[in-house]
C-alpha cells in the first residue's frame, strides 16, 4: 500500500527480491496540470507495468475493501506513504500483520511530512523506521531503524530519494526475518514523540528577519512543494530553490540586497547574517540560475 515515488522503492525492492505481491493499494487517480487529465500514482504505474493487481478504494472502511483483501489472502501488508488511515480490521487481517516504512527515527516526526520537518527544524540526522502498524498514527512497535546524516545543503527532494532507497533496503531485511519467525518490535516512548503535519502554502513566505541558516533550512525543506518564496525582487511569490549561507556579516537591514552578480544574489538576514540565492523562479517563468535571471532583470543592491 503506497502512492508516491518514495513507496515505489519499497515495492520495487520486494518485487525484485522475488516476493509474491498479491495486490497493490494506492490512492485514486487525480486530475493533473491544466488539462485536468487523470494521472496514475507512481505506485500504480509500477504495478501495471509489472502485471500486479491494483486497487484504489475511495474509503478503506468500505466493506468491499475487507472482502477484497480476504480474497487476496496476504501473509503481510507493507505500507509506505499510502496517505490513508487504515481501520483495525484491515491492519490485523494478514497473518504476519501490517508493517510501515516511515521516514523518520520514531517516535520523532510522526505524521505526513517527516522528511520536510526534519530539514525545517535543522536536524542533522534522520532515518527510516520499520514498525508494526497500530490504531494511533505512527505509534506502533518499532522493528528496526536505519539512521543517516542530513547533508548541510541537502533538500527534501534529494533526501526523500535517499531515504526511499534506505527504507527499501531495511524493508527487505525485516521481511526476510518475518518469513523465518515472529519478530517483536520495541514499544515507542510516546513522551518523546513529535508531529510532522502536512505542508501548506502558508509556510512559503520568507521572513528575512530570521537568520540565514533558518531561511536556508526553509528553502531546502519546502522543495519541491510549496517552495519558499519572496517579493524582494519586485515580483511577489518568486520561488527560491537553492541558497547558501555565507560567512559574511552585515549591518544592513534584513531583506536588503547586498550584491547581485552571476555568483548569486546576497541578501541581509536577521542577526547580521547573509544568505546567497543561487536558483529561483518568477511567476510564470522557469526555474533558473541567478546568472540567467540577471541577464534579463536588473537587481539593484541596497533595495529590499
Amino acid at each position: 500500500m503506497g502512492t508516491p515515488d518514495f513507496a515505489v522503492a519499497s515495492l520495487s525492492a520486494l518485487y525484485e527480491a522475488g516476493h509474491e505481491i498479491c495486490g497493490v493499494y494506492t490512492q485514486p487517480d487525480k486530475p493533473k496540470n491544466r488539462g485536468h487529465k487523470l494521472a496514475f500514482s507512481p505506485v500504480k504505474e509500477f504495478a501495471l507495468t509489472h502485471d500486479i493487481p491494483v486497487f484504489q478504494p475511495l474509503k478503506m472502511r468500505d466493506p468491499t475493501v475487507l472482502e477484497e483483501m480476504r480474497a487476496l489472502k496476504p501473509e503481510l501488508t507493507v505500507v509506505a506513504a499510502y496517505g490513508k488511515i487504515l481501520p483495525e480490521e484491515v491492519l490485523s487481517l494478514p497473518e504476519k500483520g501490517s508493517i510501515n516504512v516511515h521516514s523518520s527515527i520514531l517516535p520523532a516526526y510522526r505524521g505526513a511530512a517527516p522528511i520536510n520537518w526534519a530539514i525545517l527544524n535543522r536536524e542533522t540526522e534522520t532515518g527510516v523506521s520499520i514498525m508494526y502498524m497500530a490504531k494511533e498514527l505512527d505509534a506502533g512497535d518499532v522493528i528496526d531503524v536505519r539512521k543517516t546524516p542530513i547533508g548541510p545543503e541537502e533538500d527534501a527532494q534529494s533526501l526523500t530519494e535517499r531515504l526511499a532507497a534506505l527504507g527499501a533496503e531495511l524493508l527487505l531485511e525485516v521481511v526476510d526475518r518475518l518469513e523465518k519467525e515472529p519478530v517483536s518490535g520495541m514499544p515507542q516512548d510516546g513522551s518523546r514523540s513529535s508531529y510532522a503535519p502536512m505542508l501548506t502554502k502558508e509556510l512559503s513566505p520568507i521572513d528575512w528577519n530570521r537568520s540565514a541558516p533558518e531561511i536556508h533550512a526553509l528553502i531546502r525543506g519546502l522543495i519541491p512543494w510549496p517552495c519558499a518564496s519572496t517579493g524582494i525582487f519586485g515580483q511577489e511569490n518568486t520561488k527560491i530553490y537553492v541558497s547558501r549561507v555565507m560567512p559574511d556579516h552585515t549591518s544592513q537591514a534584513p531583506g536588503t540586497i547586498l550584491s547581485a552578480d552571476k555568483s548569486g544574489i546576497a541578501v541581509a538576514c536577521g542577526g547580521g547574517t547573509v544568505l546567497k540565492i543561487l536558483e529561483l523562479q518568477v511567476p510564470g517563468g522557469k526555474r533558473m540560475h541567478v546568472s540567467a535571471y540577471l541577464a534579463g532583470h536588473q537587481v539593484m543592491p541596497g533595495k529590499g
